[in-house]
């Protein structure tokens, strides 16, 4: 499960509502992923001139770079009603038969997390998929039996952080197979001057790009940001947000102009005081932590290696030159 790092908790029906408000409206207002949003659209188009169901696409890539936005997207532009469930969250094969049989022709069912999902349930979806049936199997031994119940056409759409964990009659079964890069720092400048006029903030260009800069490539987190930057500049009575501003509000949130928060630089801090730059092992790091390995494998290291402040071989963890360039810098 990926972690709110950068704002404090609040009620998820907030979040939520905030999240949705600032999610694009129409295909125009998607930002980047420009090669992934051209095969959608030929789908979403070619679709409705045969007044048929999608064909299933999976989406992958790292969280925060708008799957689910793109997945309502898709239903908008089909005219269709978007069915959405987590992977996990689905525990028992009747479940996932229940949501299939209640779908409408045309209806998007978009699965978060799908290679989360338990094999056993998955395997509804293989028939479901290709044929638009359930096979039920009802007994046991000698006196079990089969059922088909059909299911409307449906488009499915998945998406993954992981898509090396899915099972390859899973994955085999999509039609198409995108992935989502990280953003660019201009894409995310011009997502954060979009998102300041539905939030009614005035921001000046270069607070934009410091915004962009800091954000990991990840609209979500540039969002969050931006709202954050947002609350420090109502309570201090600051009409137009600067660069000063910004800065002075990520100084709070102890997150530096890389994007680096407080406890990236204790990753850093740790490999290179216990263990002089490395190699380390994960177990070993963890345990010096005092954090679960999910939670380094997932969470903080995949920004650490893309930047290249750490670097990973057989032999465990070790940190570049830039991140000791970094944490003599900080």
């Amino acid at each position: 499960m990926e972690m709110n790092r950068f704002l404090s908790s609040g009620s998820a029906n907030q979040e939520s509502q905030y999240e949705s408000r600032l999610r694009p409206q129409g295909f125009s207002e998607y930002i980047g992923q420009e090669k992934v949003v051209q095969n959608i659209k030929v789908m979403v188009e070619s679709a409705n001139i045969r007044k048929q169901a999608m064909d299933h696409c999976l989406l992958s890539g790292p969280p925060g770079l708008g799957k689910t936005s793109l997945a309502m997207l898709i239903a908008q532009g089909l005219g269709s009603e978007l069915h959405l469930i987590s992977g996990p969250a689905i525990e028992k094969k009747g479940d996932l038969a229940a949501i299939l049989t209640n779908l409408q022709p045309r209806d998007v069912l978009f699965i978060d997390e799908i290679h989360r999902m338990h094999i056993s349930v998955e395997e509804i979806l293989y028939s479901a998929m290709e044929d638009y049936r359930l096979d039920i199997v009802l007994g046991e031994g000698p006196s079990a039996r089969t059922m088909q119940i059909e299911v409307a056409p449906f488009a499915l759409v998945g998406a993954t952080t992981k898509s090396g964990l899915l099972s390859n009659p899973l994955r085999t079964r999509f039609m198409g197979n995108l992935h989502f890069d990280y953003y660019q720092v201009e894409e995310l400048a011009q997502i954060v001057k979009n998102n300041a006029v539905k939030l009614d903030i005035s921001i000046d260009e270069e607070a934009e790009t410091l915004i962009a800069k800091c954000s990991r490539g990840t609209p979500r987190i540039a969002n969050r940001v931006l709202r954050r930057v947002r609350d420090f500049a109502l309570v201090e009575g600051v009409e137009t947000i600067c660069k000063s501003q910004v800065l002075k509000s990520l100084d709070l949130m102890e997150i530096d102009d890389c994007g680096l928060d407080r406890m990236d630089r204790k990753i850093l801090q740790v490999m290179e005081e216990y263990y002089g730059g490395g190699p380390v092992g994960i177990e070993a790091l963890c345990a010096t932590l005092g954090e679960e390995r999910s939670t380094i494998e997932d969470v903080f290291e995949p920004y650490l290696l893309k930047e290249g402040f750490i670097t990973r071989s057989p032999r465990g963890r070790e940190l570049s030159d830039k991140g000791r360039e970094h944490l003599q810098k900080s």
